[in-house]
């Protein structure tokens, strides 16, 4: 795997994932990405994605960005849980994820007109202000170099009283820690290497999660950078967590 250090060192700030790092990775894992993240996490991810469904219908929406959309699967999950005239576009800044997306659209047969996949960055957004009244970002918050930045521009592309929904993974309970830690540094780096050949990348997926926010800071994040009325929600002992927060009118 090419790419160089995936975690960049700022004087005493936190660590944050370097970009070019991140995009190799996720370039190296493309052809096997859905298969590992399915095993790895013993089918329960198929949950995961449609309860960030029905968090969706719980809005009406014409217009939704998927972000780090990846291979698609939150923007498919979508397409099959919403009205058919609602538009949904993926972005992500891996075009080998995005090449995977587009060859499961057609494969589903889905006009491309209405489930479009692009390539665009989070931190640099080139789409018009007030574009869009959903944003959904699923497992890739983490991943941005600048968090603060990407939920800024995420903020800007939503219309107004928008929402948007983070569906990440979170700090677990407190009990569950040692048992959830051992898998996921232990013994997830080694499956996944027998699964995609890359362990390097699975790694980095363990020390992504133990430097990510908890819920409660996550929300913090979310408010600071503008939203409203966020709510959080826990699921599977915590490992995961749903966000919703809505852009000030």
């Amino acid at each position: 795997m090419g790419g160089g250090k995936l975690w960049a060192k700022e004087k005493s700030r936190v660590s944050s994932p370097d970009p070019d790092a991140v995009r190799a990775t996720f370039t190296s894992v493309a052809p096997r990405y859905d298969l590992a993240n399915h095993l790895l996490s013993g089918g329960i991810d198929v949950l995961w994605r449609q309860k960030l469904v029905n968090l969706a219908r719980q809005g009406a929406h014409q217009d939704i960005l998927d972000l780090a959309t990846g291979s698609g699967d939150v923007a498919f999950a979508l397409r099959h849980g919403l009205a058919k005239d609602v538009r949904i576009t993926g972005a992500d800044f891996c075009e080998p994820m995005l090449a995977r997306a587009r060859k499961k659209r057609d494969k589903q047969a889905l006009p491309v007109e209405g489930n479009q996949f692009v390539v665009g960055d989070c931190l640099n957004l080139e789409f018009e202000d007030e574009s869009f009244d959903l944003i959904t970002i699923a497992f890739g918050l983490r991943n941005l170099a600048d968090r603060g930045l990407g939920l800024s521009e995420m903020r800007r592309v939503l219309k107004p009283s928008g929402r948007i929904i983070v569906l990440e993974f979170s700090q677990p309970y407190f009990w569950f820690r040692p048992f959830y830690y051992l898998y996921l540094k232990g013994v997830l780096p080694w499956l996944a290497r027998w699964v995609t050949g890359d362990r390097d990348a699975y790694l980095y997926l363990g020390s992504s999660i133990s430097e990510f926010p908890d819920r409660a800071g996550l929300v913090k994040e979310l408010e600071d950078a503008g939203f409203s009325s966020v709510e959080c929600k826990a699921y599977t002992f915590s490992i995961v967590a749903l966000h919703l927060g809505f852009k000030k009118s």
